[in-house]
């Protein structure tokens, strides 16, 4: 069964065409090519996000669906651009492989969290108070535009271009402390808490994108982790509140912040660092042993999704 699970991913395609052509100055022309798909990506998505929410109606599934629209078009312009600057079909964005990855990544971000409260509220650490039914288009929303703008960004865009640039390690590395630091500035963060985003999550969905070749499973892991966080759970998501939850769970008081995950929320606590680490060495390993790192990307596009 894993075999047979395993021949469902593809080796991650870092494009070898156009702008990132073999020859000189291809690790310059990655590091360009990397800004100016942030950039791109980012004002497609802002202003297009503001006039969305400003025009559509307040009621919440409204705003979910400008949400939902606003991740189209992040994940619309990222496709359009590697198609012009790239000439290849972006693989890591195949529909057809979508619905089996998303599941797949969702139920393993929901079962992950879940564990991660099970040993907080277990050990006495957490406090866990169920509110009754609630609202969860706004979490739902928060959860689906994190999933998909980070992991495009952070995966798609700088894992990938410095994997192209520098090789998988020092890609690995240097996409890990950017999605470490961007969490730098949010309410109750701390070196530690930036520590605990780059090494647990900025490991665990880097690898799952070498070991798939494609984004859908960080994107379902990463929504379906923020949701359960924040909606299920009620917990602060990255010290940011989620909107009406079914649950309230709060750190009791007297415990330091590096075992709860104080104020900035569970997945700065250790035992998320620790259940997150296994799992992203897990498909680490896993992605070694199937030869990602060693084997070369494809040199033509792969066929649309």
């Amino acid at each position: 069964m894993a075999a047979a699970l395993l021949d469902r991913f593809v080796p991650v395609d870092l494009g070898h065409r156009r702008v990132l052509h073999p020859g000189k100055f291809l690790w310059a022309r990655a590091i360009g090519w990397m800004i100016a798909l942030i950039l791109a990506v980012g004002l497609a998505f802002g202003p297009s996000m503001e006039a969305l929410l400003r025009g559509l109606p307040k009621e919440p599934a409204y705003q979910f669906l400008a949400h939902g629209l606003g991740c189209l078009i992040i994940l619309g312009t990222y496709a359009l651009l590697v198609r012009l600057g790239e000439d290849r079909t972006p693989g890591e964005l195949s529909i057809r492989a979508a619905p089996f990855d998303l599941f797949a990544g969702g139920a393993l971000g929901v079962l992950t969290f879940s564990a991660v409260m099970a040993i907080l509220v277990g050990f006495q650490l957490y406090d866990l108070k169920y509110l009754g039914a609630a609202s969860a288009w706004r979490g739902a929303g928060l959860a689906l535009e994190s999933g998909v703008f980070e992991e495009v960004l952070v995966r798609g865009i700088v894992l990938r271009l410095a994997w192209r640039a520098f090789g998988p390690w020092p890609a690995f590395v240097i996409s890990a402390l950017l999605f470490g630091v961007g969490h730098i500035g949010n309410p109750g963060a701390t070196l530690f808490t930036t520590a605990c985003v780059a090494i647990e999550a900025g490991v665990a969905l880097a690898a799952f994108y070498a070991l798939t070749g494609r984004l859908w499973l960080s994107i379902g892991f990463h929504a379906a982790w923020n949701f359960t966080q924040g909606y299920l759970y009620g917990a602060a998501v990255s010290g940011s509140d989620f909107g009406g939850s079914i649950a309230r769970s709060t750190p009791r008081a007297g415990f330091p912040d590096w075992l709860t995950g104080g104020a900035f929320g569970p997945e700065a606590s250790l035992p998320a660092l620790t259940i997150c680490s296994a799992i992203g060495i897990a498909a680490l390993w896993l992605a070694w042993r199937a030869g990602r790192f060693s084997r070369p990307a494809p040199e033509t596009s792969p066929a649309p999704g």
